[in-house]
C-alpha cells in the first residue's frame, strides 16, 4: 500500500509525498500523541562501511564518530573551508556501517565529497534503496517497527549533546524538550505502512510533519540552510557540533566565532498575522520599517500556535521589534541570542584585558 493511496490524500508535488489527508491540525495532533506516521520518502540514505570509517569521518565533519556508540543517534555537519555548512544530516551506526540521512537532493553531493576523500583508507560508500517515514515515539518505538527498518534515527534535537553548545535557550526551557521524533528507514518492499496500520497509528501528511518542526524550531537543511549559512546561526551547535573533538573542516572558523566572534544572522521564531487563509511564502523578505534584516526559511500552521514561520535575520535586529513579511506582520521569539554569545563562549574575549604595547 502507498501513502497516497490513502482517501483524502493531497499530494505536495515538489516532495512527491501527500501534504495532507483532509484535516492537518488533527494529523499534526495524533503525530505529537505517537498515533500517527508520515511518509517522507523524499529523503535519501548513504552508508559508510569499512574498517576505517569511524576515524575517517571524525576527521572529516563536526561528529566525534570516535565516542559515537554502536546504535545511538547524532547530527552531523560537513562544513566548506570557511565553517559555512554544506551537508547536515542524522547519523547513526548500526556496528557495520554508519547511516546518514539526508534531505532531498543532498545524498549524491555528500557521497561524491566521500569518495573524493578515501585514499587509502578502508572505507566502501554506499547509497541504498530506501524509504524513510518519521514518526513521534513518547512510549518508545513500537517493536514491530523497529524489526522492519534497517535502523531507527531517534532525533537528539535540542538536547545539548556533549561538546556541544547552545546560543540561548538552554534544554529544559526549549519548546522541543519533550519531542521524541524518530525516522525509520525501511528496504523497498517491506510492508512499512501496512505494519504502522496494525500497531494503530494513522497517516499524517507533511503539512503536519513541518508545523511540529517548525514550533521545536528545529532546523532542516533544504530550508535554514541558506547561502553561507553557519551553524551558530541556527543554534546548530547543541546537536551537530562537537568543539573539543580536534580538526576537521572549517573548524578554526566554528572556534574562533564562538571565542572571539558573533554570528552575522539569528535564526527566529515568528508569530504571523495577515490575511485569513493565506501564508507567505519562504524565500520572502522580513523587513523593519523600510529596511530588509533577513529571510523566511520556514512557515507553517500550527494546529496550537496558527501561522507561524522561522526566519534568518541579522544578529542586532531588535528582538522585540515588529517586522513584516509582505503583508503580514510578526512578532518574534529569539532561537539564537542577540548577544551573540554561546554557552561555551568565554565570559570574556580572549586578550580583552591586555593593554596594547607602547611603541
Amino acid at each position: 500500500m502507498k501513502s497516497a493511496e490513502f482517501p483524502g490524500a493531497v499530494v505536495d508535488e515538489s516532495h512527491g509525498v501527500p501534504a495532507h489527508y483532509g484535516n492537518p491540525f488533527a494529523e499534526e495532533q495524533k503525530l505529537v500523541a505517537g498515533r500517527a506516521f508520515t511518509d517522507l520518502s523524499f529523503m535519501e540514505v548513504v552508508t559508510v562501511g569499512g574498517p576505517d570509517r569511524a576515524a575517517w569521518l571524525h576527521s572529516l565533519t563536526t561528529c566525534d564518530f570516535l565516542h559515537l556508540p554502536t546504535g545511538e543517534s547524532s547530527e552531523v555537519l560537513l562544513l566548506d573551508p570557511n565553517g559555512h555548512i554544506q551537508t547536515a544530516a542524522g547519523v547513526v551506526d548500526d556496528g557495520e556501517r554508519t547511516w546518514f540521512l539526508l534531505d532531498r537532493g543532498q545524498a549524491q553531493p555528500f557521497a561524491d565529497f566521500l569518495d573524493s576523500m578515501v585514499f587509502r583508507m578502508r572505507v566502501e560508500i554506499a547509497r541504498p534503496e530506501a524509504q524513510v517515514f518519521g514518526l513521534f515515539v513518547p512510549d518508545g518505538v513500537p517493536a514491530a517497527i523497529s524489526a522492519l527498518a534497517d535502523v531507527v534515527w531517534l532525533d537528539p534535537w535540542p538536547r545539548t549533546a556533549p561538546g556541544g553548545a547552545d546560543y540561548g535557550v538552554v534544554d529544559a526551557d526549549h519548546p522541543a524538550r519533550s519531542s521524541a521524533r524518530a525516522l525509520a528507514v525501511v528496504r523497498p518492499g517491506q510492508p512499512v505502512i501496512e505494519t504502522f496500520l496494525a500497531e494503530g497509528f494513522e497517516p499524517a501528511g507533511l503539512q503536519a510533519w513541518e508545523a511540529k518542526r517548525v514550533t521545536d524550531w528545529r532546523p532542516r537543511p533544504n530550508t535554514e540552510v541558506v547561502e553561507r549559512a553557519l551553524p551558530h546561526e541556527l543554534d546548530w551547535l547543541r546537536t551537530a557540533v562537537h568543539l573539543n573533538k580536534g580538526c576537521y573542516r572549517g573548524q578554526e572558523t566554528v572556534a574562533k566565532l564562538v571565542n572571539l566572534g558573533k554570528p552575522p544572522r539569528r535564526l527566529t521564531y515568528l508569530y504571523l498575522e495577515g490575511p485569513e487563509g493565506d501564508l507567505p511564502a519562504a524565500g520572502s523578505e522580513v523587513r523593519l520599517g523600510e529596511k530588509v534584516v533577513g529571510q523566511v526559511t520556514s512557515v507553517a500552521r500550527d494546529y496550537e500556535a496558527g501561522p507561524v514561520a522561522l526566519a534568518l535575520v541579522k544578529r542586532n535586529t531588535a528582538t522585540d521589534a515588529e517586522l513584516s513579511i509582505g503583508d503580514f506582520i510578526a512578532a518574534q521569539v529569539p532561537i539564537v541570542a542577540r548577544e551573540g554569545k554561546s554557552s561555551a563562549s568565554p565570559s570574556q574575549r580572549p586578550g580583552a584585558g591586555l593593554r596594547p604595547r607602547r611603541g
